[in-house]
């Protein structure tokens, strides 16, 4: 039979981790979704993969033998897809660069501009990646390298360069009743409800929720977006308010939605990012060097320069 790769990843999860309950966390999903994957993988098989009980999952004796080859299965094909993407960009002369929302806001053209410089012949394409995927593609391959913004789950299995910060604002409805204000403390939005992304963004969805800076205050969410269009229509039609980084309010700016300064929230993080793999990618090395150079201040690229 075919299998989902996505499957065999999950049940390697369950595996290591013995229970349903702590993989469906590790895995961003939720734990009845994770359930019915596991067995869709066991109905194709054949087999029952995992003996269930009160104290977890166990690992059957079939399981154990998928559980022995999975992961060399999984890394083998990860390598084969990366390696066959990037064949095809480098044959076509395309570097694919992933990004969200306003990306690197104004120093994204100039940094295009300079890989143009620096790369004849060669063309930047730029990826716009929705929110439930805060890498920007990268985690998946489909991407070469990502503009992307911090934290976001899986950032530790890549390489990072910051390239410079932003303070948060807070978008609100034109008729919220705090809209007039000049600066609004984030303690008085704590009753609020926020538009969030999907639960499975993780550390990305937290961060944009603010939650480890609402003292245990539990979080109320109003509506869930994907896409900044929709975003910007869930604050303006009042389902809720939302956290943005300041440059939202330039890039993103729509009749019934304000911006203003809020305080006791830190500071959003741009940075260019790229798969260990592609240390040694001169294409790659080349593009975050150009990124580096519109924020000198900022420490060297891949070759440490």
């Amino acid at each position: 039979m075919d299998v989902d790769t996505r499957l065999l990843r999950y049940f390697a999860v369950v595996a290591e981790e013995g229970s349903l309950t702590r993989a469906a966390e590790l895995l961003y999903v939720s734990q009845p979704a994770l359930t019915k994957q596991i067995r869709r993988l066991e109905a194709g098989l054949g087999v029952d993969l995992f003996t269930r009980s009160r104290t977890g999952m166990a690992l059957t004796e079939p399981g154990r033998a998928l559980a022995e080859r999975v992961p060399a299965l999984l890394s083998g094909w990860e390598t084969a897809l990366r390696e066959t993407r990037g064949a095809a960009s480098r044959a076509a002369r395309v570097l694919r660069v992933g990004f969200l929302a306003s990306a690197a806001n104004e120093a994204t053209q100039p940094i295009i501009a300079e890989f143009a410089r620096r790369r004849p012949g060669w063309r930047a394409e730029m990826r716009q990646a929705s929110w439930s995927n805060p890498s920007a593609g990268l985690a998946d391959g489909d991407v070469d390298v990502a503009l992307v913004r911090l934290p976001f789950p899986g950032q530790e299995a890549l390489r990072l360069l910051p390239l410079f910060s932003e303070p948060r604002r807070v978008a609100l409805a034109a008729s919220h009743p705090l809209a007039a204000r000049r600066t609004i403390a984030f303690r008085e939005l704590w009753d609020e409800p926020f538009v969030a992304a999907p639960p499975e963004t993780g550390r990305w969805r937290e961060y944009w929720l603010a939650a480890d800076e609402r003292d245990g205050h539990p979080v109320r969410v109003g509506a869930v977006t994907e896409h900044p269009d929709d975003w910007l229509t869930a604050i303006a039609n009042g389902y809720g308010i939302a956290l943005a980084p300041e440059s939202a309010a330039r890039f993103y700016t729509r009749p019934g939605v304000v911006y203003r300064p809020v305080t006791g929230v830190g500071p959003s993080r741009v940075a260019v990012a790229w798969d260990p793999a592609d240390d040694d990618n001169p294409v790659v090395r080349d593009f975050v060097r150009c990124c580096r150079d519109r924020h000198p201040d900022r420490p060297g690229g891949p070759d440490g320069t």
